[in-house]
C-alpha cells in the first residue's frame, strides 16, 4: 500500500515538472508565403491567403506594414514561459495597397528594450492595509493628523 502511494505521489511530481509547450500566434503557411508576388497581390489577396495580419505598423513613412507573429514559448510547472522561438513575417505594402517587400525576422533580430523603473512621486501618504481598513471603519478616530480636519477649513457647522 505504502509502495503505491509513494509510486503515485513520485509520478504525479514528474508530471507537473513536465514542460508545457504553446504555439502562439499565426502559424506559418510556406507554401501561401511562397505564392506571393511583390508588385502584383494587393492587401485583400494577402488577407484571403494569410488571414488578417497580428499587428500592422502604425507609424510608416512611405505606404504600410503587415505583421504576422508567431512563437513558441515552453513553461515548466508555475515558472515564467521563455520563449523558444518567434518568426516574424513583414509584408510591407505601397501607397496603393500593392506588395512591395516580404521580410522575416527571429528572436535574433529583435533588441532588448530597457524599461524606465523610476515612478513619479505623488502627494499624498501610502497608507497600510491595516490603516486602510481602520479609517474605512465607521467610529474610529483617524487620530491627531491634519487629515480629519473639514476640507473646508472650518470646525463644521455653527452650533446654536
Amino acid at each position: 500500500m505504502r509502495k503505491t502511494a509513494l509510486i503515485l505521489a513520485t509520478a504525479i511530481l514528474v508530471a507537473g515538472c513536465t514542460p508545457v509547450v504553446n504555439n502562439r500566434g499565426y502559424l506559418p503557411d510556406p507554401d501561401a508565403e511562397k505564392n506571393i508576388t511583390v508588385g502584383k497581390d494587393t492587401k485583400t489577396t494577402i488577407q484571403q491567403a494569410l488571414g488578417f495580419p497580428s499587428t500592422e505598423a502604425t507609424f510608416t513613412q512611405a505606404g504600410d506594414a503587415w505583421y504576422y507573429i508567431s512563437s513558441v514559448e515552453k513553461q515548466i510547472a508555475f515558472f515564467r514561459p521563455s520563449v523558444q522561438s518567434r518568426a516574424i513575417l513583414a509584408i510591407y505594402f505601397d501607397k496603393d495597397g500593392k506588395v512591395t517587400d516580404l521580410k522575416h525576422y527571429s528572436l535574433k533580430d529583435g533588441h532588448v528594450v530597457a524599461f524606465e523603473t523610476r515612478e513619479t512621486p505623488t502627494n499624498g501618504r501610502e497608507m497600510t492595509f491595516l490603516q486602510q481598513l481602520f479609517n474605512a471603519t465607521p467610529g474610529v478616530p483617524l487620530g491627531n493628523n491634519n487629515d480629519n480636519r473639514n476640507p473646508g477649513g472650518g470646525n463644521g457647522p455653527p452650533g446654536g
